[in-house]
């Protein structure tokens, strides 16, 4: 099959979030199963600080947007190390910009204009770059607007392409004043509630909710609780109107990225037959942080935005108890400037037990997942998740709140998953800090037992979250949208 992956971010050109991880890696494991496979983005600035080679394909594309006409074209480069094509919306007005979203935490008041342009001009762009797609997959509320056009405005051009649309975090939404509706290009009858139309605004994810032949989300949990009230955030009629057609496929990572064996940034490599290195990482973060070096001590590490959403809020409650007890803990985020202070005063208070480091520093991600015995994730909603998966990676056991993709991944070390040799990690499920700090004493507890411990970590490093699997998922879904789309329409119709 033809596929065109559309994505608002892919690494490694453009990333602010897991997104770009998906973006980056699918089409190479697609390309693996045999398909040809392009990507598209459009042309930030840090884009082409990062792209080796920038051609012009075409500089002559006018696309209306509301009453004015704007001008841009299509570049094209290829995702770093391999052959696959990216093409990239060139127009400097709109991404030519140091941020890819918003600048100072403010959205930028044009999103809704500059990703309209980008949908607009890369279908407009398509034919002329001699692509028909046989389907084009399209992600999150940046570039849902695909789906729509394509049934609507661009249907008599790509009579033969079919939309997957993937939601990979329903909180964001892109929604947009009424009033903007008309920079569209879309007809009045398409704001209306079973469209467009949310709670008088124009939301840009539905766009792909009502339009798309099918829909993923990032885990199969996920999928059933965005159609509930608690996670789907006012859109949960809307997916349980076309539960039929939601799929949940858990992300892969790449296992050479995240692979201990290799990874030149750690201390000391490691395997599951010798893990050695991994009590040399240990020591060297320990080390690195100012922490007491200490064996004996379990050290946990959080890589995580500092937000309500990731469990701050029941983390920051269970904090003082945690720092009684005897253990280490690491923390490296951004986030919410109240949970900076709040770290940063527990940090200076107890300094022989945490250390916090808030940036954004892939490095050290590395090291605090090589280097930690656990690793905490307590979210309130995760849609799939990848820190738990290249924690198992590195045999250091995750301690999860079971929702998401941290349900579908991680599997509790009850006494009857120990002994059956499955477990992987301790989840907890009520959302509250005392759950969150029994299922830390529970973790606690079993590291004193090195030998139920190892077998913990090597049953860990076991799990295949490759993304051959995930990409068989999704050809198959490829293959039944297309299906969908070509099937005859029942007589009478």
């Amino acid at each position: 099959m033809k596929i065109l992956l559309c994505a608002s971010e892919v690494a490694p050109l453009a990333k602010t979030g897991g997104l770009a991880d998906v973006a980056g890696a699918l089409p190479l494991a697609l390309k693996a199963l045999g398909h040809d496979v392009r990507v598209a983005l459009p042309l930030y600035k840090m884009v082409k600080a990062k792209a080796a080679h920038l051609a012009t394909r075409t500089n002559h594309l006018a696309i209306p947007l509301g009453t004015r006409s704007v001008e841009g074209g299509v570049v094209e480069t290829r995702l770093p190390g391999t052959e696959i094509p990216v093409y990239l919306v060139d127009q400097p007005e709109f991404f030519d910009r140091e941020q890819l979203y918003q600048v100072d935490g403010r959205d930028y008041p044009d999103n809704l204009e500059r990703f309209t342009f980008f949908a607009r001009a890369l279908l407009e762009a398509l034919p002329g770059l001699g692509l028909l797609p046989d389907v084009i997959h399209a992600n999150d509320w940046q570039t849902a607007l695909l789906c729509a056009y394509l049934s609507t405005l661009y249907r008599h051009t790509f009579p033969q392409t079919a939309t997957v649309f993937t939601i990979h975090n329903l909180a964001y939404q892109g929604t947009f004043p009424r009033e903007q509706f008309p920079l569209l290009g879309l007809t009045w009858d398409h704001f209306v509630p079973d469209r467009l139309e949310y709670y008088g605004k124009v939301c840009l994810l539905k766009a792909g909710l009502v339009y798309a032949q099918y829909l993923t989300t990032v885990s199969p949990t996920y999928a059933q609780e965005i159609q509930t009230p608690e996670f789907g955030f006012g859109l949960e009629g809307v997916l349980q109107a076309r539960k039929q057609d939601l799929v949940g496929i858990v992300n892969g990572i790449d296992p050479e990225e995240w692979n201990p064996a290799t990874n030149r940034a750690l201390a000391q490599s490691y395997t599951p037959q010798d893990l050695s290195g991994k009590v040399a990482c240990k020591a060297a973060l320990q080390r690195e942080q100012h922490l007491p070096e200490r064996a004996d001590a379990p050290l946990i590490g959080m890589i995580t935005r500092l937000t309500d959403q990731k469990g701050l809020d029941i983390l920051a409650a269970a904090l003082p108890q945690l720092l009684s007890w005897d253990c280490q803990l690491v923390i490296l985020g951004t986030g919410d400037p109240k949970y900076h202070h709040l770290l940063e005063q527990a940090a200076q208070q107890h300094p022989k037990r945490l250390r916090l480091r808030i940036a954004f520093d892939p490095a050290l991600a590395h090291r605090i997942e090589a280097g930690s015995d656990l690793f905490l994730m307590p979210s309130r909603f995760e849609p799939c998740g990848l820190n738990q998966m290249y924690s198992l990676r590195y045999g250091t056991v995750p301690i999860v709140r079971k929702t998401g993709g941290l349900a579908d991944t991680i599997i509790d070390a009850t006494r009857e998953a120990l002994v059956r040799g499955t477990a992987t990690g301790f989840v907890f499920e009520a959302y509250t800090a005392e759950a969150l700090l029994a299922s830390v004493q529970r973790a606690l507890a079993t590291y004193r037992n090195r030998a139920v411990w190892r077998k913990l970590m090597e049953t860990g490093m076991a799990q295949d979250f490759s993304w051959k699997r995930s990409a068989q998922a999704y050809v198959t879904l490829y293959e039944r949208a297309l299906a969908r789309l070509l099937q005859p329409a029942p007589s009478g119709r």
